[in-house]
């Protein structure tokens, strides 16, 4: 597989998982325009990717407004001489319970996540369309979308929102050739630094050693390199006919997520009133509840850490 002489886009690529994606499609052969808000992230993320022998420059500015999105565009373009790829990757954090969070803290995250995510794809589709590109858009998610978290309403409601969106536009851009998927990371962040489950996981990266076969293999949880693997082959050739999808990777897993499907259907000549729910179909509805939130599994011994540990 290779990316020669593609051109990526990625957002919020100066650190963390932007940065892995951004390094692995140069790694196959891309040209990238790293994007992010902080100059020092993305001048030390393009001086990298050129160390390595790969070709990038920066865009610093925040996604959200049509206006960087075009910024994105017309770099790469100007730059490179077009655009094949594009990963929606910039997101923040605002974590708070519903009573706590704030407009603003709902709007930030809403804006950059979602309203990000539209406005970039929008203008690399209309590139694309124009000039005839079978393009590549991964667009990034998040378990939370997927299956809620506690204390993250406008995160779970943004990454929600951007597995919709991608269903609608694979049947819009399919028959341009263009593909767009959705990629859900499950990788060592700062969110998951805090976090006294993963201690050990974080333990072992920071010591530049494999994180232990539970995280690895139980949990599907692992570094920000394994995911950029799915990434890479998505933005690839080889990823034609894949559209629409939600895939998972984390560690040594890879999942594809299933589209919402309904678990029980019953029928009731008339329609169903209340009176008729409650006698009749409610002991059933509850037979069939569907769980929320993350379930992990116990750690084993060996793996536990202080509950106080940051």
């Amino acid at each position: 597989m290779t990316l020669d002489g593609k051109v990526a886009i990625v957002t919020g690529s100066g650190r963390g998982l932007g940065l892995a994606y951004a390094k692995e499609l140069a790694r196959q052969g891309a040209a990238v325009v790293v994007n992010d808000v902080d100059p020092d992230a993305a001048a030390e993320a393009v001086a990298a990717i050129e160390a390595a022998g790969g070709r990038a420059v920066a865009v610093v500015a925040p996604v959200g407004d049509t206006e960087t999105a075009q910024e994105l565009v017309r770099t790469a373009v100007d730059t490179f001489g077009g655009l094949d790829i594009l990963v929606t990757n910039a997101g923040l954090l605002r974590d708070k319970s519903l009573l706590k969070m704030t407009d603003d803290d709902f709007d930030a995250v809403i804006r950059v996540h979602l309203r990000g995510t539209f406005t970039c794809v929008r203008e690399a589709y209309a590139y694309f369309k124009e000039h005839g590109v079978q393009g590549r858009i991964i667009t990034i998610g998040s378990p939370t979308g997927q299956r809620g978290n506690f204390g993250q309403t406008n995160y779970a409601a943004a990454k929600a929102g951007i597995v919709g969106m991608v269903r609608t536009w694979a049947l819009e851009m399919g028959r341009a050739g263009v593909t767009v998927n959705a990629v859900i990371p499950v990788a060592a962040t700062a969110m998951t630094r805090t976090v006294p489950y993963f201690a050990a996981a974080i333990e072992a990266e920071d010591a530049g050693e494999p994180m232990p076969d539970f995280f690895r293999h139980d949990l599907g949880f692992g570094t920000a390199d394994d995911v950029a693997g799915l990434v890479a082959f998505l933005a690839s050739d080889e990823a034609a006919g894949i559209n629409g999808q939600v895939i998972g990777a984390g560690g040594d897993r890879i999942q594809v997520w299933s589209h919402p499907e309904p678990v029980l259907s019953e029928f009731h000549t008339g329609g169903w009133s209340a009176d008729d729910i409650a006698s009749e179909l409610a002991p059933t509805l509850r037979e069939n509840l569907q769980s929320v939130g993350e379930k992990f599994p116990p750690l084993p011994p060996e793996l536990e850490r202080d509950a106080g540990r940051a």
